[in-house]
Order: C-alpha cells, then sequence, then structure tokens
C-alpha cells in the first residue's frame, strides 16, 4: 500500500505568526482517514516566525519529535531543561506521566520544524528530554537512525515505542534501500527535494503512507533531504 498525501491536501491551520499543516487529524482539522498510521499519531508540518512559538503548555504518554529544518528552536520544560536545537538537529520529549513545556523560535529567521508524535509501547513513565546534532555527513546517501526504541540503534536518542525516525539526504539520481517488514507502517516526507517511490513521485513536503513492503526503495530525482518513521 502506498497511500500519497500531497502538500495541498494535508490539513491547514495559520495562526499570524504560526502557520502548520497537518499530516494526520490535529486540533481543529479532523479527518476520520487520517487519524494515525500505525503508532505514529501526529506529524506537523509548522512555519514559525521571530519571536513566536508555543506558549507553555502540557504532554502525557506521548514520544515527541522535533526535526529542525530550518533556524533553531529553543526549549523549556518543567523538568529544568534548557536547550536550543539548529537546522538538522532533533530534540526528543518522552512526556510519560506529565511535563509542560514550551517551544519558541528566537532567531532572526523563520523556523520551519516536522513535529511528529508516536504512541508510546506503555503509559507512565518518568518523562525526560534530549537533543543531539545529526550532521548530514552522517547520512548522505543512506538512512540514519535519528530517534528509536528499537535495539541495536546505538547513538540515536531514545523514544518509548517499537519504532525509529530515520533522515537522509541524497544527491539526485541517487537510490536508497530502506529494509522493512509488510507488518510495518513506514511514512516518509521529504523536508527538500523529489524522490520516486515505484511509479510515485514525492514532492517537498508531501507525505505518503506506506505498508505491506519487505524493502523501501526510492531514486532521489532532485537533490533531497528525507524523514522517515518506522512504526508497529
Amino acid at each position: 500500500m502506498i497511500d500519497l498525501r500531497p502538500f495541498s491536501s494535508l490539513g491547514a491551520a495559520d495562526h499570524g505568526r504560526l502557520k502548520a499543516r497537518h499530516h494526520f487529524s490535529f486540533a481543529a482539522y479532523r479527518d476520520p482517514r487520517r487519524m494515525n498510521w500505525g503508532r505514529l499519531r501526529v506529524w506537523n508540518d509548522d512555519v514559525i516566525a521571530p519571536g513566536s512559538g508555543f506558549p507553555t503548555h502540557g504532554h502525557q504518554d506521548m514520544e515527541i519529535i522535533t526535526y529542525v529544518r530550518e533556524g533553531a528552536i529553543t526549549h523549556r520544560d518543567s523538568l529544568g531543561n534548557i536547550g536550543r536545537t539548529g537546522a538538522g538537529d532533533v530534540q526528543v520529549m518522552s512526556a510519560g506521566t506529565g511535563v509542560t513545556h514550551s517551544e519558541f523560535n528566537l532567531e532572526d529567521i523563520e523556523t520551519r520544524i516536522f513535529q511528529i508524535w508516536i504512541l508510546p509501547d506503555q503509559a507512565g513513565g518518568r518523562p525526560s528530554w534530549g537533543a543531539r546534532p545529526f550532521p548530514n555527513s552522517d547520512r548522505t546517501g543512506r538512512f540514519g537512525v535519528l530517534a528509536s526504541g528499537m535495539a541495536g540503534d546505538e547513538g540515536a536518542l531514545p523514544i518509548r515505542a517499537q519504532a525509529r525516525v530515520l533522515g537522509a539526504t541524497l544527491r539526485a539520481g541517487e537510490r536508497v534501500v530502506y529494509p522493512s517488514r509488510p507488518d510495518r507502517f513506514l511514512y516518509l516526507a521529504p523536508a527538500l527535494g523529489r524522490v520516486r517511490l515505484d511509479d510515485t513521485e514525492v514532492n517537498a513536503r508531501d507525505g505518503v503512507a506506506i505498508a505491506g513492503l519487505d524493502r523501501l526503495e526510492l531514486i532521489a530525482l532532485e537533490d533531497s533531504e528525507l524523514v522517515l518513521v518506522d512504526t508497529a
């Protein structure tokens, strides 16, 4: 199964200094066909103006991964964590039993992020937050694991789910293969560029839900930056 979700078909919200596109039902956007994909519950494509962001609010029982495409996001939470995550880098918050936090763009330029929520395998647990850089050179021509709850994924930010968040950078004409299983749910979104999956072309900021494959094989039609979620 390959379900292309063009950027123009995504849910939209315009809050002035914060503009969002929703790959899945979120806030006022409701589409019963787009509630989740496996344990992937939310994928938001946010554009945040300088000096704007998300004021303090709470979460519980959710793994929240932020992939920064441009600019930077500054995080503060009720655990005492403060951190700035820049373009190409990733932060993860395990909400566990409950945490409050804020996310602001304190830069002089727009910040663009993918915000990804994955349902944890079990409710509860102590909340936590972490961030780290992931240089593009470490994922050139291949998928590198950015966040994971899978055994053996050393160096990835930990999440509490049998899932992975991966990134790849490809040059035009380059091919990448990711091994999968028919019972896994994959969701792909190019941050930049354009790729082909079988006979399907996927443009920047489109989404594509994929299942039933033994392997995912992509060809870059342009220089591309890809984000992939693999979940049960």
